[in-house]
């Protein structure tokens, strides 16, 4: 399988690397190659490659919202990098490996609205469409006209309806075996200098919540569907707290005690419930995938127990 990774175009191959350095809970264990491929055509010759060699694979993006095992991966970990943004008009095409600020940042300077909200929010874009990346009342779903995937035999276009966008889901999360390549979004014309304000004010809030160098996914769990909830329940909520139809997570998990919990070197905000982080020091936390994920499910216990509720991890796992 080396033999043939190494002789790909567009491809690098890296042995034993530290999933923690790929990761931003700076959690998980060694992978025991690391490719990046940068090209289509690269992506689908290391997946026949690993796919010959029958050996466990696991495709990653910019891991903002990714646990890995404390044993790391015994395969291959899988990182399409291709990084391309370019725009036609209102139109813009841009490739799974960029960074979904870079996209929010260049529809800004070029004057097209409908992502200055989702600033500051970390990953790559392939990422943000796989989860439906969202903040403040919008989602990358109300922008993506289609998205171009390989489904392990060829490369294709979904237009959005054929996504199956809802809230913090998309098809893609129930064909793990889809690989996001790209997309293309349309935008609106607006005034750069006013997108640019909007997103600096949402940004310097999202600072002081989630601060870049906190070793975190953000929000851990989804907030839950208001319509969904038994009457019972909907009944508890002050009004007060429900945004765009939705209870947030962070209530419940507040009344159920949350803030301030500790694990080990993995801690509960003590002024948001629903961010989880690794405080462990070092330019590496110290924390464990064990440690946060054992946190996780005392939270959902406590919530289920205190409201009858399941809570749904936003985070994705790699074990």
């Amino acid at each position: 399988m080396l033999s043939r990774l190494h002789a790909i175009p567009g491809l690098k191959v890296s042995e034993n690397v530290s999933l923690s350095e790929c990761t931003r809970f700076a959690i998980g264990g060694p992978a025991r190659w690391l490719v990046d491929v940068s090209t289509e055509e690269a992506l689908a010759a290391a997946l026949a490659a690993i796919r010959h060699a029958g050996s466990p694979f696991a495709l990653i993006g910019g891991g903002t919202n990714l646990i890995v095992a404390d044993d790391g991966f015994p395969g291959v970990v899988l990182r399409y990098t291709a990084g391309r943004i370019e725009a036609s008009g209102p139109v813009i095409r841009v490739d799974a490996g960029a960074t979904h600020q870079a996209l929010v940042d260049f529809s800004i300077e070029r004057g097209l609205a409908g992502l200055e909200t989702m600033t500051g929010i970390p990953g790559w874009v392939g990422g943000a469409i796989y989860g439906n990346a969202g903040a403040y009342g919008h989602s990358i779903q109300e922008c993506i006209e289609s998205v171009r995937i390989f489904d392990g035999c060829r490369f294709r276009e979904l237009d959005n309806a054929a996504c199956g966008f809802a809230y913090r889901e998309s098809v893609f999360k129930r064909h793990k075996d889809w690989i996001v390549a790209s997309a293309a979004l349309r935008l609106e014309p607006a005034d750069s200098a006013a997108l640019r304000a909007t997103a600096d004010g949402i940004l310097k809030i999202r600072n002081e919540k989630y601060p870049p160098s906190m070793r975190c996914a953000g929000s851990i769990f989804k907030n839950l569907i208001l319509d969904q909830l038994p009457e019972q329940v909907r009944a508890q909520i002050p009004s007060s707290v429900i945004r765009e139809g939705k209870a947030p997570s962070a209530y419940f998990l507040e009344q159920a005690g949350a803030k301030g919990m500790v694990n080990g070197a993995i801690r509960v905000a003590d002024y948001h419930a629903n961010l989880v982080y690794n405080s462990g020091g070092g330019s590496l936390g110290k924390g464990s995938a064990a440690e946060l994920r054992e946190l996780i499910q005392v939270l959902k216990s406590r919530v289920r127990d205190q409201f009858g509720l399941e809570l749904e991890e936003e985070v994705q796992y790699v074990l």
